[in-house]
């Protein structure tokens, strides 16, 4: 049995339908569309098996599950918009952390050593509290975008 049913409004079904019949919208949107139609449990939905409408459209089962989850827990809009979208990892350094870790590149290097290098750049960051944690592959990256050479 499946575990999300998808059971559309009529007024929802006609906005489905408008969005398929669109000129001017995303493929991934129109097909998102025409997959919940055909999975509506509806009164005067198709219902069709998950596995007729992934060989219909050309994916997986799995893809038509998720779909049809996230119609159900979080709405139709969400549906409709690119699945999982939200899990990006946030920046090791702001913009303001950036500054300061680029006029401390090109700064004096602490006594004993010739120059900065990334390691002695992300510790003394960690140190001075610009930033909780730094790796020297997100300070390489940061220089990169400034032209900023550490030799």
């Amino acid at each position: 049995m499946k575990k999300y049913l998808v059971e559309l409004t009529t007024e929802e079904r006609s906005r489905l339908k408008k969005i398929i019949h669109s000129d001017r919208m995303a493929a991934y949107r129109r097909r998102h569309a025409e997959m919940l139609l055909a999975v509506d449990e509806g009164a005067d939905g198709p219902s069709m098996k998950d596995l007729d409408v992934a060989a219909a459209f050309g994916c997986t089962t799995k893809t038509i599950e998720r779909l049809r989850q996230r119609c159900v827990e979080q709405g139709l809009d969400a549906a409709l918009a690119h699945g999982n979208r939200g899990s990006y990892r946030a920046k090791a350094l702001d913009g303001e952390a950036e500054a300061y870790v680029i006029a401390m590149a090109c700064g004096e290097p602490p006594t004993g050593r010739n120059r900065w290098t990334l390691r002695l750049l992300a510790d003394q960051a960690v140190v001075l509290g610009i930033t909780p944690s730094c790796s020297k592959s997100s300070l390489q990256r940061t220089l990169k975008k400034t032209n900023l050479s550490l030799t």
